[in-house]
């Protein structure tokens, strides 16, 4: 019977090989990938990034039988933050440091891996990727020294390898604590150097994917085990380049457009004194345009890092994809103006990426409030209009809705996390703010279930000290001039909150949990919601009263986004267990698939 059965799935693992390369079929696939529910088709599901299942057979009623079906130890123990795709019984995973492996999605068994050879040892952001892209007949993954590959999806052999820059290591990493600051002491977990860690998509004969690494700033490690990353310091300088998303063959690799963060024209912007929903900036406008002819060319090095996986509107032809903050980070003294398009969600024509529209967070961020959490695509409600909208998760701690048609704010929710001081700049002494450096909503996907309007978000409480250090120049040393936000001692806590996008952003409920959250959600029609937590548990909540209905402890954080697939009848549910080393979460590494006691 067990050789009969394991036949049975290496012909089903086959037959989805022999069919995966047609692009037609692939691109009907993707199209419809929220009507095929044992598959996860592209990293949030489908284009709309919902993350929301239709399987059942998990629900609040029998989610107490849930239990480790089969768990896949990859070897490298470190940050990991992918969300598996599954096609056909195949579940596709990347690991940290860009290796790739495919797995029987029945049984964990390794059918392929391939072991990515970096070409710098500098990496910018860490050693974690966020996931793979599928299609065609190819796995496609962009990599930690800036480049987009794309594998066989039969065998794991690289097929095409192109450069996302072409001048890797210029100038990179050039920022400097002065000699006889005690903070150089510290180690350095994050700088400048360009690479790529979000899980691409594929639209239409597209690969599309942004760079990250263009912020000019320090992230300094804590001094304490187990802890969260211990400053970020911002500089008055320059970086080497700005952000940008682009588009490439899927069959060649050509490029085929790019879209640059920062605009060559226009860069400026307003000089907004508010943010476009209200919010006070306490900007020095004045000294920003009396500077602002010093600083005209600003814009070429104008930071917006790309840290998110787009939402696609077929229907529209538009990309939305979120932007990053102005470089050089924090420290503003070299960039008058609104730093456009920088701290924005920005919607992107498809065939071209000629920008359609651009909605701007927060003008002039000095703040480090990235528009990290992928956007999610459903139709608002609002005096009774179905209106078609763009949602994002925000650092600032609210959940802004846009009509995605022409970027109109609709509305803001309700603030998912507590906010001090924000918008405040820095001083001497210190101005303690929150959300702090980590942001409300750090770069977790949320989850939306339009049966009942409610998006899921996860949320991050971890207040930040904002100071600035002003050392006058002597005969011998020049002046030394930075900003820092640190993580102040004190509680630190995660939300998990259900937002009423019916209710323009009412808070339905939310859970507050012992640490931050940071890794993503999934909702099913079993009426759960799911995510992990940095101390290993990761759990189930009614999608109803956020009552926590079960929970299981994974051994090592879980700061990653869950993902359901059904093969054979029986429905999983499968989540990364592998912390992240700038949170302090215990790292680990391993794949954990769950499904019903038999």
């Amino acid at each position: 019977m067990l050789r009969v059965l394991t036949a049975g799935c290496v012909v089903a693992i086959l037959a989805a090989f022999a069919h995966a390369a047609d692009p037609t079929r692939d691109d009907v696939r993707l199209l419809r990938a929220e009507r095929d529910p044992g598959n996860w088709l592209t990293y949030s599901r489908d284009y709309s990034n919902q993350r929301f299942s239709p399987l059942a057979q998990i629900n609040s009623g029998t989610v107490a039988r849930l239990a480790p079906r089969w768990i896949y130890q990859s070897g490298v123990s470190s940050t990991f933050q992918a969300s598996p795709i599954v096609v056909d019984g195949v579940m596709y995973l990347s690991l940290p440091f860009n290796h790739v492996v495919a797995l029987d999605a029945r049984t964990g068994h390794e059918l392929w891996r391939y072991q990515h050879k970096r070409r710098t040892e500098k990496m910018c952001c860490g050693p974690a990727n966020r996931g793979v892209a599928v299609a065609y007949g190819k796995v496609y993954i962009g990599t930690v020294d800036a480049r987009l590959i794309a594998l066989d999806q039969k065998t794991g052999k690289v097929v095409w390898d192109v450069a996302l820059v072409d001048d890797l290591g210029k100038g990179e990493g050039t920022e400097q604590l002065a000699a006889d600051d005690p903070l150089r002491k510290q180690r350095v977990s994050g700088a400048t150097g360009v690479g790529a860690n979000m899980a691409p998509v594929v639209f239409q004969g597209k690969v599309i994917i942004g760079i990250t690494g263009v912020g000019y700033g320090l992230h300094l490690d804590s001094d304490r085990p187990d802890a969260p990353i211990g400053a970020v310091v911002g500089f008055a300088g320059e970086s080497q380049r700005a952000g940008f998303y682009a588009a490439f063959d899927a069959a060649t690799g050509a490029r085929i457009w790019q879209f640059e963060s920062t605009p060559s024209t226009g860069w400026e912007g307003e000089y907004r004194k508010t943010t476009v929903d209200g919010a006070p900036l306490d900007r020095d406008i004045a000294h920003e345009k009396a500077t602002a002819a010093q600083y005209r060319d600003a814009w070429k090095r104008g930071g917006g890092s790309a840290w998110t996986t787009p939402a696609v509107d077929p229907e529209l032809g538009l990309v939305y994809a979120g932007i990053g903050n102005p470089s050089p980070q924090m420290d503003d003294l070299t960039r008058p103006g609104d730093n456009l398009y920088t701290v924005s969600l920005v919607a992107l024509d498809a065939q071209t990426g000629a920008l359609r529209w651009y909605y701007q967070q927060v003008p002039h961020d000095m703040w480090g409030l990235d528009v990290a959490s992928p956007p999610v695509l459903f139709d608002a409600e609002l005096d009774g209009v179905r209106v078609p909208a763009v949602g994002e998760a925000s650092k600032t701690g609210w959940f802004y809705v846009l009509d995605r048609r022409d970027g109109k704010l609709l509305y803001k929710s309700e603030a998912f996390v507590p906010q001090h001081n924000l918008f405040k700049r820095p001083t001497v002494d210190g101005v303690d703010m929150a959300p702090g450096a980590a942001g409300g909503a750090s770069w977790s996907p949320v989850s939306y279930d339009a049966r009942t309007g409610m998006a899921y978000v996860a949320g991050i409480h971890m207040p930040t000290r904002y100071t600035v250090k002003e050392i006058a120049a002597t005969a011998t040393k020049p002046a030394v001039h930075y900003t820092m936000l640190e993580v102040v001692d004190g509680p630190k806590w995660g939300t998990l909150t259900a937002i009423d996008t019916r209710a323009r952003g009412r808070i339905a409920w939310q859970v507050k949990t012992a640490q931050p959250l940071v890794g993503g959600v999934l909702a099913t029609a079993g009426d759960l919601v799911f995510t992990g937590e940095g101390n290993g548990d990761f759990g189930a909540f009614h999608a109803q009263s956020g009552e926590r209905l079960w929970t299981f402890n994974c051994g090592a954080g879980v700061n990653a986004p869950p993902i359901t697939y059904e093969l054979d009848g029986v429905q999983y549910v499968a989540v990364a267990a592998g912390g992240s080393a700038i949170f302090g979460y215990r790292q680990g590494d391993a794949v954990v698939v769950f499904a019903l006691m038999r």
